[in-house]
């Protein structure tokens, strides 16, 4: 006799606020010309090695995470989601600065300008 378990759900990449599904609403709407999501990724930068850089993307790449908001298409780069997984990314405005903000559960540490991360 077999038996099958349940599987657990696999959690997200990366928790969106709604703050960040707004902002990446606004940003679909005035999206360029072929541009069919938002795509966060982690390339080499800064002091700590890491830094998160959100950009506009005109091809779906298969290894990418792809997460589906109300206001469009959200894409997280498939090298980059073993050092986000369980993250939040808000967007919060002041009236100085504007931007992406992130909870990394894996950064160990960051630079002291904030512009980089270490896993």
């Amino acid at each position: 006799m077999t038996t099958t378990a349940a599987r657990r759900p696999r959690p997200a990449a990366l928790n969106l606020t709604p703050s960040a599904e707004a902002r990446i609403a606004e940003l679909m709407g005035k999206a360029p010309e072929g541009a069919i999501g938002v795509k966060l990724s982690t390339p080499r930068r800064g002091c700590s090695g890491l830094a998160y850089s959100v950009d506009y993307v005109a091809q779906a790449d298969p290894m990418d995470e792809r997460i589906e908001t109300p206001g469009g298409t959200f894409f997280v780069d498939g090298g980059s989601i073993l050092y986000l997984i369980g993250s939040t990314m808000a967007w919060v405005e002041d009236d100085f600065t504007a931007g992406f903000v992130f909870e990394n559960p894996n950064a160990k540490g960051s630079c002291g300008c904030g512009e980089s991360f270490m896993v």
